[in-house]
Formats: C-alpha cells, structure tokens, sequence
C-alpha cells in the first residue's frame, strides 16, 4: 500500500481540530486560541515530537512506522474505523480487532481520564496493563513497564514472587485459580497459536503450581470484588474493584475505590500525596 501524503495530512489536522482540551483529560486554560488541541498538545498524547507531527500535517517527513501510527491513533482518541482508516492512508494494513488488539476506545479513555482521585487502569483480556493513572501506578507500581510475557499479570503471578506481595496471603490460592481459569477462557477463545496458548505452554514448562491448577479444568472462576493488598508504604488495604467492559476490544477499565471514612479511604488518601511527591521527584531527577 501507498501512502497518501495529502489524505493523511488532512486527516490527522481535522480530527486534531475536532478535540477539545477536556475530551483528553487536559486543562483548557484562559488563552486558547486554536479550534481544537494545538499540535504541540497532540504530539505529547502521541509520544511523538511536536516536529515530527508537524511534518505530518503538512504532508512531509519519512514514512511513518505501523507503531508511530499506532500512537498517533491512540493519542488522537480515534474510533476503531478512524483508526483503520489512518492506518490505510499511511500506507499500511490495520491492525487486527478484537481481543488481540491494544487500541483503547474513545469512550473508555474518556472515562478513564476523568478518574483522578482513585486508582484506575486500562487492561486486556490477558492482563496486560495498557494505562494506568497516577494513583494506580501509587497502589500497584508501573505495570506498564513491563516486557514479553511478563506483560501479563497471571503469568507475573506463578513466575514473580514480588507480584504475590502486594496481596493478602490469605487470597493467593484464589487468585491462582482465577488466573489459570481465565487463561483457560482466553485461549480456548483465541485457539492454538494464540498469545494466550503461548503463555500457558510457557507455564506449564516452568510451574508446578500452575500445572497443578490448570489439571484441575476449572472455568468461570472470578475475582472477589474486595481485594485486599498489602502496600510497603501505606499497608494494608481493603478496595472494591469495580470492572468495566469494551466488549468491541475485549478490554476491562479496573478502578478501585474504598468505603468512605473507612481506614482504606484515608490510607488511599494518603496515597495520594506519596505518589504526587514521587511524580515530583521524578520530574526534578529528569530536568
């Protein structure tokens, strides 16, 4: 497929126009001149550079990549049409749907920027942490850091101990039979060959736990709403988790919340405040 220079510059400039500052969780501000987001604004959803988005709208520039058109997707907030269709004029086939997709819809992210004042995070099928917030990087650490089959929480959860710690000991036989049931679900959904088959074999080879869970067929068996973790900074905690579903991506938008005036609340209050600071170091190390 060819790119078209001109088709795409028009594109990403319209649908840059169409956004508002608050459609993508950012401040409007008292002096905003421009229709829309400013490029500067766009690039920085994108994980691009101003420049490199620049030449795009103009109709300059290199080839873009599959995975820079996949940002620019992302952080434009587009439709699954939308996207399919940028990845068309750019010169390259879209992207599958479904459960093996990573594109987050509109309508989620939309929710999901609003959430500031508890954990939330954005996660697929397998467990892989596509967003997080603030104040879930704060309960749970980066998920997103994450490389390879570690991207998935079940498999962290029979290969990494220090995945375990930040629950109550009480709750890992549950979470066991949860992960493994779950990762049954997927891959017979998704078949042999699929991610979710891989990382079974890939468990089975290496944990005897696992095997022995697996070996037990079970299906359907889900989480408690309540989790309770164990946080080495704050302690412990009791937080209903409550799950919303893109059925379209197969994606589910976890966000965590505690009873108000409840020992958890003033703890994920002061949550908070230790992750602000530690975004604030961060950025002092960074300048």
């Amino acid at each position: 497929m060819l790119i078209d220079r001109a088709g795409l510059a028009e594109f990403l400039r319209r649908r840059r126009e169409a956004l508002q500052p608050e459609d993508v969780g950012l401040p409007r501000g008292q002096r905003r001149r421009t229709s829309g987001l400013r490029r500067e604004e766009v690039a920085t959803l994108c994980h691009i550079s101003a420049d490199y988005y620049s030449r795009l709208e103009r109709g300059r520039g290199p080839h873009p990549s599959e995975q820079m058109i996949a940002s620019i997707a992302q952080g434009l907030h587009l439709s699954l049409d939308e996207r399919d269709h940028l990845f068309r004029l750019a010169g390259h086939h879209p992207p599958v749907r479904g459960g093996t997709g990573e594109h987050i819809s509109p309508g989620l992210l939309r929710i999901f920027d609003r959430l500031a004042d508890t954990p939330a995070e954005i996660v697929t099928e397998l467990g892989e942490t596509l967003r997080q917030n603030a104040l879930g990087v704060a309960l749970n650490g980066d998920l997103t850091r994450f490389t390879g089959p570690a991207r998935s929480i079940g498999y962290r959860w029979f290969t990494d101990p220090a995945c375990r710690a930040r629950y109550h000991p009480d709750d890992h036989p549950l979470h066991s039979r949860v992960f493994a049931s779950g990762l049954r679900h997927v891959a017979t959904v998704r078949g042999p060959g699929s991610r979710a088959a891989y990382l079974q074999k890939l468990l089975m080879d290496s944990c005897e736990e696992f095997r022995t869970v697996w070996n037990e067929h079970e299906i359907g068996v889900r989480h408690q709403h309540l989790k309770r973790f164990r946080h080495p900074e704050v302690g412990a905690l009791e937080l209903t988790c409550q799950a919303l579903l893109d059925p379209d991506q197969g994606h589910s938008l976890l966000v965590y919340t505690a009873v108000p005036g409840s020992e958890s609340h003033e703890k994920l209050a002061l949550l908070s405040v230790i992750g602000n600071q530690d975004v604030a170091f961060s950025r002092r190390e960074t300048s």
